[in-house]
């Protein structure tokens, strides 16, 4: 993809982001504040609102997702704005210069925004945290590079919702669920899920075409 197409890429992401706010809310209704969906339909409907705008132009990959990142932080409020904030900033960091978004590039963005996120707030792989589906597809990423960019995303969203449903296992190390203890057990953590749907929805964009 170029960075005219990764931009459209991201718009389907934010439509399917919006529409995935009932499934989220429920999601964090059980385990959460409740709150999740919301929070993840206000930041990605003001993310639509700028990639729709006459004034964006990026001027590459990096670009395109360092000025998302810097709008769903700005918008989405909480630690989710923190977070996913941080995942878009830190690969637009990543990949600045870069006018195409191909396997490599899918394994770049993951990993540099997997490491961002562990130095904000610590979360490992197990904590019952969006790490959990975000290391499940930056692994698979590293192992697609040398495929095309629909198979690498198509794994990969694979892996990420896995990663996401293995939640369900764990008991929470951060964030409200964590002073349920064992009773978080058989709920998936929505910020997982979240990070799951980013991927699969960059799958069926790509997929479709």
């Amino acid at each position: 993809m170029n960075t005219t197409q990764f931009t459209a890429c991201l718009l389907y992401v934010a439509e399917g982001m919006i529409a995935s706010e009932p499934r989220l809310t429920a999601l964090d209704q059980v385990i959460g504040d409740g709150d999740h969906g919301i929070g993840i339909k206000r930041g990605f409907t003001a993310l639509r609102t700028l990639l729709l705008s006459a004034d964006f132009s990026p001027v590459d990959i990096g670009d395109c997702l360092l000025q998302s990142g810097t709008r769903l932080m700005t918008s989405m409020g909480g630690a989710s704005g923190a977070i996913f904030g941080t995942l878009f900033r830190a690969g637009g960091k990543a990949l600045a210069g870069r006018d195409e978004f191909d396997a490599p590039t899918l394994a770049a963005w993951l990993e540099s925004g997997m490491q961002a996120i562990h130095q904000r707030g610590g979360a490992k792989p197990g904590d019952k945290t969006m790490v959990d589906a975000l290391a499940a597809a930056t692994a698979r990423a590293h192992a697609d590079v040398a495929l095309t960019l629909a198979q690498a995303l198509a794994h990969s969203a694979q892996a990420a919702m896995a990663g996401a449903e293995e939640t369900s296992t764990m008991v929470a190390r951060f964030g409200r669920a964590k002073n349920l203890g064992e009773r978080a057990i058989g709920h998936c953590d929505p910020g997982a899920v979240s990070m799951a749907l980013i991927v699969q929805f960059m799958s069926e964009f790509v997929n479709q075409k």
